[in-house]
């Protein structure tokens, strides 16, 4: 069943920040020579075919979330209120739940399993806090704006859980406070797996995509934490672009403008880092920095735009386990900027 909520409508601020250059983190001493940009040029771009073309429409999630269905067929209900999204949420019945307007949330709402959460049109959003997947699978969320997540709440927190498709949705909020005011922007942990992360924008935050919250969680996150990240684009986000320790990440036709450090491979990570396009970005992509145990990463087909790479150990991880075709870098940016993000479906 479908739930409708109504509320009234607030503009959600879309002011520019202006770009934050912060001072690289504290390492470990460099094991690595830095990478330019026209050293990586030289990759070679190969890619699994697909039936079909990337699309700003797709209708089932490409990657490791593939066969993620949510709600399916369920007929939609909208709901405009904290209260009626809560209750419309709950359970592991298949549902899709249409968010109509604004609703400001104080912490986050648990989402249930075999659930569709789809925002009713480009003004639907939640502000102050997030949503919560814990120990649920088979969950859809597309179309809505999440801003503001005070901390502790990051904007969505998938933990523990599988199958999850997070689809054309705008994170944002401000750097107008410390690095630490907010929390991550979609946050991916404890076990995690069968993730997808497609045609999103996350805008004007520190510390975006955390897969893997600690290095002390190897029982827990090995051999799980395998998730996408595909025509999303990260405009003036700092770092985690993702952060990820233990799993396995494909990262590929996303758009980076801005970051001080963006890609970040960490304990014993695999990440294949695809036809992406940075710009005014410090460092695209690291494998030596922060944790006691290096990751691993492989590059192919990047335009780097200036960027420098710290890759310490080149992966194994070059042919990902699914159908999928990957863009090349030149069309990237007109694909994602015109592509991603709530209102666009």
């Amino acid at each position: 069943m479908v739930y409708i909520v109504r509320v009234h409508d607030l503009r959600h601020s879309r002011r520019d920040a202006p770009a934050c250059v912060l001072a690289p983190p504290r390492t470990r001493t460099r094991r690595l020579t830095l990478a330019t940009a026209t050293a990586a040029a030289l990759a070679v771009t190969t890619a699994l075919v697909l039936p079909s073309p990337a699309s700003a429409a797709d209708t089932s999630p490409v990657g490791f979330g593939a066969g993620t269905t949510g709600g399916g067929g369920a007929t939609a209900g909208t709901v405009s209120t904290l209260d009626a999204f809560k209750a419309a949420v709950t359970g592991d019945t298949a549902k899709v739940v249409r968010v109509n307007g604004l609703i400001t949330l104080s912490g986050q709402v648990g989402i249930g399993s075999n659930t569709t959460v789809l925002g009713a049109g480009s003004s639907s959003r939640f502000t102050g806090g997030g949503l919560r997947l814990k120990k649920v699978t088979n969950v859809v969320v597309r179309n809505l704006n999440i801003g503001k997540p005070l901390k502790p709440a990051d904007g969505i927190t998938v933990q523990a859980s599988t199958k999850v498709w997070i689809d054309h949705n705008s994170f944002s909020s401000d750097l107008d406070h410390g690095k630490d005011y907010y929390d991550g922007l979609l946050d991916i942990n404890h076990g995690s797996d069968h993730v997808t992360v497609s045609w999103n924008t996350f805008k004007d935050h520190y510390k975006g995509s955390l897969v893997g919250h600690s290095d002390n969680n190897a029982s827990e996150d090995t051999g799980h934490l395998r998730v996408t990240y595909h025509h999303n684009w990260f405009n003036n986000v700092n770092s985690r672009i993702p952060s990820l320790r233990f799993g396995t990440g494909h990262f590929y036709d996303n758009y980076v403008v801005g970051a001080d450090t963006a890609v970040h491979s960490r304990m014993g990570a695999q990440m294949l880092v695809e036809n992406n396009v940075f710009r005014t970005t410090t460092i695209a992509v690291t494998t030596n920095r922060d944790s006691d145990v290096d990751g691993y990463a492989n590059l192919r087909g990047n335009d780097l735009g200036g960027a420098a790479t710290e890759i310490s150990r080149v992966g194994t991880f070059t042919a990902p386990p699914y159908g999928y075709t990957a863009e090349p870098a030149s069309s990237v940016v007109a694909s994602v900027t015109s592509g991603a993000g709530a209102g666009k479906l």
